[in-house]
């Protein structure tokens, strides 16, 4: 398995620099490395005992492999593979397909790291290949908006930089357990970065305009897999200090309400779904112990959302509003839909059940009322009217292929939790989509309110990184 590995981590990379020297190769390499960690992911799956590497025991560069890596790695795989058949009939050139599979193979990377040297690097080679996806159209505003995502990436990882010298100044070892014992500010610097990369609370404001000025394929890929290479060291750090669990539940809570917030009064499509990633990534980290699970289905959904949305005829609810839809379109969307708000049937159901189980006493209400205002964001697209028009292009094989990858692997995964389908479960669950769309229906179908825009501007993010990072060392001190 250490050789396997190994070999599956360094195929991604061999894949991308062989499609710039035969770019005739492109969509059958890239389609052969997702294909390959869907495999590798099963593989871990099966695995009776987690998998642990030390690569270099001098400078402490250590990987482990269990089932919470396992969903990661095949959300990755799941995401990047849809995107593919998406683009497959497009005009994308090699230099999209070859930074699409750098992006996957430092995903990978960053979903087995315990350390946070191998993580830096990790995270580094992501947020390049991002952004130059990101740009990737050329145009002035896509420029702008990839740079800005560069410069807030490369601050925050500067902090982070510094917040891993301090924990190997405390135990001459970068891994994640150095935490233990490491002075607060350590801490605060790192998980400051963490929390920024991976778009949660008010750190991630930069996450809206981002994901909703890129092209359709790359909103796609950084709503469903990119950001949760920020929040996987989060909840893996959780899941090995006790002492750390409750600093990131308490942003999970906060990240979880916030971005619900933002989102419900959004007129935008790409913007609400920017702003509920936001919040879903809240859920991800709010109960560590069963991110793995909820991250799978917040990637299959949200990828396929993103891609739903770049087909429609318009990003203004309010035009989507007065012309209607053509019901092919809308039928995965009402599906994605009810799947994110938690409803039977799909496997958000018990991804959203799940998690609930786990929440300390403390969480439960600010939680539960995040389910009812999921249900209440996506009352837009669920209401919208649809009938026998004529959609905004012509719908082509990939789309389809993709939107069927995805949901289908929704359905699928419904099996993984059976057993909490009970009649409480169920009915609960119905009962918070009921609660959620009689609210938006009765209020917010009806409320016009403009929310400032203001601290998603680009002078204020780094502001809010110094703030946070306040916040976080008086939490860490408190812990000490």
């Amino acid at each position: 398995m250490n050789i396997l590995t190994i070999a599956w981590m360094a195929l991604p990379f061999l894949a991308g620099f062989t499609i710039f020297i035969i770019p005739q190769l492109d969509r059958s390499l890239a389609t052969f490395t997702a294909v390959a960690s869907a495999v590798f992911a099963v593989k871990v799956f099966l695995m009776e005992s987690p998998l642990a590497l030390q690569l270099l025991d001098s400078a402490g560069v250590t990987l482990f492999i269990d089932q919470v890596s396992g969903y990661f790695i095949l959300t990755n795989a799941l995401v990047t593979a849809a995107v593919i058949f998406y683009c497959w009939e497009t005009e994308k050139t090699a230099f999209f397909y070859a930074q699409m599979i750098v992006l996957h193979g430092s995903l990978n990377a960053a979903f087995i790291c315990t350390d946070f040297m191998s993580l830096y690097v990790a995270l580094e080679v992501s947020g390049i290949a991002a952004s130059l996806l990101v740009s990737y159209s050329r145009s002035d505003r896509s420029i702008w908006v990839a740079l800005r995502y560069l410069f807030v990436s490369n601050i925050a990882m500067l902090f982070y930089l510094v917040g891993a010298v301090l924990v190997y100044k405390a135990h001459h070892s970068f891994s994640f357990e150095g935490l233990r014992g490491a002075p607060p500010e350590a801490l605060a610097l790192i998980f400051m970065a963490l929390l920024t990369k991976a778009g949660i609370f008010v750190s991630g404001l930069w996450l809206p305009l981002t994901h909703s000025e890129s092209e359709t394929p790359v909103s796609a890929l950084l709503s469903g897999i990119v950001v949760k290479a920020g929040a996987y060291p989060l909840v893996r750090c959780a899941l090995i200090l006790e002492e750390v669990s409750p600093i990131v539940r308490i942003f999970g809570v906060g990240t979880a309400i916030l971005g619900v917030s933002y989102a419900l009064f959004e007129k935008d499509t790409k913007r609400l779904l920017a702003f509920s990633t936001v919040s879903q990534l809240g859920w991800i980290i709010s109960a560590p112990e069963v991110a793995g699970f909820y991250t799978l289905t917040h990637g299959l959904v949200k990828s396929s959302l993103f891609l739903i949305a770049g087909n429609l005829p318009s990003r203004d609810f309010k035009t989507l509003q007065t012309n209607p839809m053509n019901t092919a379109l809308w039928v995965p969307l009402g599906l994605a839909s009810l799947s994110i708000s938690g409803f039977p049937l799909m496997a958000g159901f018990e991804a959203k059940m799940l998690t609930l189980q786990h929440l300390l006493s403390w969480q439960s209400i600010p939680m539960n009322l995040a389910a009812v205002g999921t249900v209440m964001c996506f009352g837009k697209f669920m209401f919208l009217p649809h009938g026998n028009t004529e959609p905004k292009q012509p719908m082509r094989m990939g789309f389809w292929l993709a939107i069927g990858l995805l949901l289908g692997g929704l359905v699928f995964a419904n099996a993984v939790h059976y057993q909490l389908y009970t009649v409480a479960n169920i009915l609960k669950a119905i009962g918070i989509v009921v609660v959620g769309a009689v609210i938006y229906l009765a209020i917010i179908q009806r409320w016009v309110l403009n929310l400032p825009r203001k601290f998603e501007e680009f002078e204020h993010l780094t502001g809010v990184m110094s703030l946070i990072a306040v916040l976080l060392f008086w939490l860490a001190w408190r812990g000490h």
